[in-house]
């Protein structure tokens, strides 16, 4: 099962039914979505892929005591119910294809009720990628109207930062940040799933830091090497035309102990000298075997 399904499967089995203002709520959120259309001006009709999506919302239906009718379209599952069945909730006297907030009655949100709201949008159009491949939670809206509505009640009361995304067929709210996805999850009541999402997060960041530091090596190790290459080259050149001989002891000292030890640090290289000194005072010497070299080119 995937990591939506299972986060799906979650949210449709929250034993809070008995609060009938959440139920309400989480309803309305629904109904914000763009899998319900209003159709003929009479009749509501909510459609998704999703069995535990159908199931939360029917049990919410029922809840409110709406009469309904469920019907499968190839793999579509829909319910339809009549407008008139919740004209305690919402009105729709311009008989357009969508329920807007504007039509909602004017009621006090508390903060339960916004976040009944919430998980209301995400059961009924939201979706999110699997956190092992990447961080994206993403909810489609029926109108512009709704999306700024919600998008209100997440920036401004929940403090959940969502960006939105607008196209020709819908608008919609979005999150990348794992960390605000995990903590989207806790507000709408999906703690399982939350501490998965958290669990996969933080394994995730630990390989994302230990591929940091692998590479970082890497790259040190091929410096190291390709600068040592360059260091070994100029000191068996002074070699061949007998130039070595000439050389300070300082510099014969650290170019004997560099052709020993052509895969080691500077700092170990320094070490190793019979008067220690620092990797900058290694790297000095070095170079100026190298600039000698370039000389008898």
């Amino acid at each position: 099962m995937s990591f939506s399904s299972e986060l799906k499967e979650e949210l449709s089995k929250l034993n809070n039914l008995a609060n009938k203002e959440q139920v309400k709520y989480e309803f309305i959120g629904y109904l914000l979505t763009n899998h319900v259309t209003v159709q003929k001006g009479k009749i509501i009709r909510y459609a998704t892929e999703s069995e535990y999506n159908i199931n939360r919302f029917s049990k919410l239906l029922s809840n409110l005591n709406i009469n309904y009718q469920i019907d499968i379209e190839g793999n579509i599952f829909v319910i339809k119910f009549k407008l008139k069945e919740i004209a305690f909730l919402v009105s729709n006297e311009e008989e357009t294809k969508n329920i807007s907030y504007t039509k909602l009655e004017n009621l006090e949100l508390k903060d339960e009720n916004k976040k009944a709201i919430i998980r209301g949008t995400f059961m009924g159009s939201g979706s999110i990628n699997n956190p092992e491949n990447n961080y994206h939670l993403e909810i489609a809206f029926s109108t512009k109207e709704n999306t700024n509505y919600i998008k209100e009640i997440l920036i401004k009361n929940l403090k959940i930062n969502v960006k939105e995304l607008e196209t020709q067929n819908k608008t919609s709210l979005y999150i990348k940040d794992g960390e605000t996805i995990s903590n989207f999850l806790a507000l709408i009541g999906a703690n399982k799933a939350m501490l998965k999402f958290e669990d996969i997060r933080v394994q995730r960041e630990m390989r994302g830091k230990v591929n940091r530091i692998v590479n970082c090596e890497t790259a040190n190790l091929n410096k190291t090497l390709n600068a040592s290459v360059e260091q070994i080259d100029a000191i068996k050149k002074l070699q061949k035309t007998n130039k070595f001989n000439k050389l300070d002891e300082s510099l014969k000292e650290i170019a004997m102990l560099r052709l020993e030890y052509p895969n080691i640090s500077l700092s170990e290289l320094g070490k190793k000298l019979n008067k220690p000194i620092g990797k900058s005072g290694v790297n000095y010497r070095l170079k100026k075997i190298i600039e000698i070299a370039k000389m008898e080119e």
